[in-house]
């Protein structure tokens, strides 16, 4: 064995510690990421749909939401439902709240959004800021105390008069479109005016308000939306579906007020074959 002198063992440990110390620089300088890249996967982005819709929907809109949600080929999503009159709804959004579709009980509010957006508010396509009709609604007589089965949609004059202190209830037609179509229901049938003269008429905020009233037997009688009724599975003599010919017309409009493809894409399974089941199912008339 030949011994070391001090320069050489000195030497040897230098050229250690250098070599050392440059792999620790080299790699503390090299990004985190790229020791990592093969294991490392992108996070997931949900998705928000933020949806203003009218108090009648409450009873088939989570069911189309269900199914809409199950289609493996739509992007991972969330979402929210705000439930309230139209009328209400729309004044929220006219007010700036973030949503991104409205679906309105009538044709006015989604048709006053239209006109009053800005020229030059973006548009991503010929649908975003157009209204459509999604569905039609029906109109019912409803009671929980009070039989109908001895009376048809045409003798409303009969089924008041044989109950002459009996309350009735509407949505509000100045909020509600299930309420104007109730009043104009009302004058066709000359009762409105007897009714409030003699303050038998309740006016709920919303439709979906006016349907408790009736079904708590706070009042009893109401002009509620066939839909409800068809969700309870009330029975035949509690209800009378009106003839649609009697009223003005439940069309039922949405449109896309945000720029999300989400929103677009929604709206387009709303009104296809398969979000069109769900309403006649529901109780309301098929658009086309």
């Amino acid at each position: 064995m030949i011994p070391l002198n001090g320069s050489a063992i000195m030497g040897k440990l230098t050229v250690a510690s250098i070599s050392t110390c440059l792999l620790l620089t080299l790699s503390a300088c090299m990004p985190e990421s790229s020791t990592k890249e093969s294991t490392a996967k992108p996070a997931e982005q949900t998705q928000t749909l933020r949806i203003a819709a009218a108090a009648n929907l409450s009873d088939v809109l989570p069911s189309i939401i269900d199914d809409y949600e199950s289609d493996k080929s739509i992007a991972k999503q969330n979402i929210e439902v705000t439930y309230a009159s139209s009328g209400k709804l729309y004044a929220q959004i006219k007010a700036g709240a973030p949503y991104d579709v409205f679906l309105s009980a009538n044709q006015a509010f989604p048709s006053k959004l239209a006109a009053e957006r800005p020229a030059n508010a973006p548009a991503q396509n010929n649908l975003s800021h157009k209204p459509f009709t999604y569905t039609q609604g029906q109109l019912a007589l409803y009671s929980v105390t009070k039989s109908l089965e001895a009376f048809n949609s045409t003798r409303l004059n009969d089924v008041l008069t044989s109950s002459p202190n009996s309350k009735i209830a509407i949505a509000n037609p100045e909020l509600a479109p299930y309420g104007a179509s109730a009043k104009a229901y009302l004058e066709s049938q000359n009762a409105y005016p007897i009714l409030n003269k003699q303050k038998r008429l309740i006016q709920a905020e919303n439709i979906g308000q006016a349907f408790q009233y009736v079904h708590t037997g706070s009042v009893d009688y109401g002009l509620v939306a066939q839909s409800q009724l068809i969700a309870i599975k009330a029975k035949p003599e509690q209800f009378i579906t009106l003839t649609p010919v009697s009223y003005p017309a439940i069309l039922q409009d949405g449109i896309v007020i945000s720029d999300s493809s989400l929103a677009t894409d929604f709206t387009h399974y709303l009104r296809s074959n398969a979000g069109q089941q769900h309403f006649l199912q529901a109780g309301y008339l098929p658009v086309q």
